[in-house]
Order: structure tokens, then sequence, then C-alpha cells
């Protein structure tokens, strides 16, 4: 791609973060986004679905970030930009619907291309039971390089990415804000220590805040990076379960771990093995799904 395409196209994410099939709205027959700037309101509204005030405003956005040193900023605060055809863009990622234009990375990129990832997802008001339960399921996987994904958010993911990091791990956080708003506040000590030597990815441009729509969009990354998903406590009606909703749309296999039945947290696990989840109470389980990956690693 030449450095005046990924100008232009820095520039249009930059003013409209959506997902790459809305993008490419713009692109199907101008690829290099050459003629973007001449092309009327009207054709930029029926293109993406949106008002001609809406696209006249976005026009005009798009024309004046084309002036912004996309490279000198991003540099200036250790951010990464992959976008859809980088090289250390995950494939799994392009099977989804809606794919991620553009992954804002800080950290070691490399974890993009692990190829084992498994997801650790629970509820923001996870109990010790789960931390006892991440305890208890990260060592084997970690001894067979498994790199762990979660959300940052806080109560299991968390968890998760803190037992990574204590047990010599490695640990991908997907966030749904910008690099410059990080999200949640309780959590900014362990989202330094990940940027510093795990890696946190988002799809919003540094200046997005955690708006509350992000993050069942963060979801679908976190299933689509991730070989399977483990839940430990969630409700049955919660965030988690919407992610699992994501894995299992894209073909992810499911672990979860038993609670205790007198728990509200543990309804969701319940429910998820009730419909062919693994039940799970070891490492070692994930591992013999997949022997394939992980016998040489």
């Amino acid at each position: 791609m030449t450095e005046e395409f990924l100008q232009r196209f820095y520039a249009l994410h930059y003013v409209y973060p959506k997902p790459l099939n809305r993008l490419q709205r713009l692109m199907a027959d101008d690829p290099e986004l050459g003629r973007l700037t001449y092309r009327p309101p009207n054709e930029w509204s029926a293109l993406l679905g949106i008002s001609i005030a809406q696209a006249a405003s976005l026009k005009k956005a798009y024309a004046d970030s084309l002036h912004i040193p996309f490279d000198e900023l991003y540099q200036k605060h250790k951010i990464t930009p992959i976008s859809y055809f980088h090289s250390h863009y995950p494939e799994s990622l392009l099977d989804l619907i809606d794919p991620p234009a553009i992954l804002y990375a800080k950290g070691d990129t490399r974890l993009l291309l692990a190829p084992f990832k498994i997801a650790i997802i629970g509820s923001r008001k996870a109990t010790g039971y789960s931390r006892a339960a991440i305890q208890t399921l990260l060592p084997p996987l970690i001894a067979k390089k498994t790199v762990i994904v979660s959300g940052l958010a806080v109560g299991a993911d968390a968890m998760a990415h803190q037992e990574a990091i204590d047990s010599g791990g490695r640990t991908i956080a997907v966030t749904g804000s910008g690099f410059l708003h990080p999200y949640p506040k309780e959590n900014r000590p362990l989202n330094n220590i990940i940027e510093e030597t795990h890696l946190v990815i988002t799809e919003y441009p540094p200046y997005m805040q955690p708006l509350r729509w992000n993050f069942p969009m963060r979801n679908r990354i976190i299933s689509g990076l991730s070989k399977g998903i483990i839940v430990t406590e969630a409700k049955e009606k919660s965030g988690t379960m919407s992610t699992i909703e994501h894995a299992l749309e894209h073909g992810r296999d499911v672990f979860a771990v038993p609670g205790n039945i007198y728990s509200p947290l543990s309804a969701g696990p319940h429910k998820l093995i009730a419909e062919g989840a693994v039940p799970l109470w070891n490492g070692g389980r994930v591992l013999e799904e997949y022997p394939q990956l992980t016998e040489d690693l």
C-alpha cells in the first residue's frame, strides 16, 4: 500500500471509526480512496446509509483530517496502527462479518501472530472463586505458550490478565476506548504494565471515549482472536454472554467453569454447559481440544 493511500485510510478511520465492511462501501469503486474528496455528499450518503447532512459533515471532517501527521501522532503516543492489510493483522479477524479496519496497538504486536490464543472472560463482580479457578486453569496453558486474551474490565478480565503476567505468560487486552482515555480507571496500573510488556489493542482512534456501545463491539474482537473462550462466573444475561454469542457465531469453542449452584454468577456457565459448552476444571482439558496446535509448543 502506498503512503498516500495509508494517509487517506487513516484519515477516514479517524473521523469514521467503523468496521471494515462499512469503509469498504467507499472503496468498492475507489480502492485507493483517491476520489473520496471529490465525491458529493449525496454519494457519501447513499454508500454509507447516513443523511446528506451527516455526509456533508463527515466529508468536511475527512478533508480536514487529511492534514493530520498520523505517523508523528501515533509515534508520539507509542501507538502502532495495524490496518487490515498489515502483516501483523490476525487473519482470524477477517472471518468476522464486521472486521476491525484498524487495530491501534501498544506493546508487542507479535503477540497477534501467536498460533494459540485463549480468551478468559467473566463477571465484573467476579468473586474469589473466579480468581482461584483462573489460578488453577492458567499454568498448563501458559506452559504451552498460550496467549491469554481478555477485555481489561474489572473482575474476571483483570484477574486473567494479572494471573497471566504473574505466571510468566503473555496476555492481550482488548479495550473499548482510545488510548488517550484508558478505561476503567481502576485498572490503570494493570493497563500500563500490559502496554509496556505485553499488548493492548483497540479498534478506536486515540481520542475515542469509552462509550457504552463500544464494549459489545469490543467483544467480537476478543472472540475473533481466540481459538476458544473460557467463562468463569457470569449471570445468565450479561455482557459476558454477549461475547459467547459472538464466539458461537464464529465457530469458536466455549469452555465453562461449573460453580456453586446457589450463586447467581454460576447461572451463565451452567446454562452454557447445558447447551453444549465443555465443562472445565483444569487447563489441561483445554489443551486436549487442540493437540495439533499445542503438541510442539
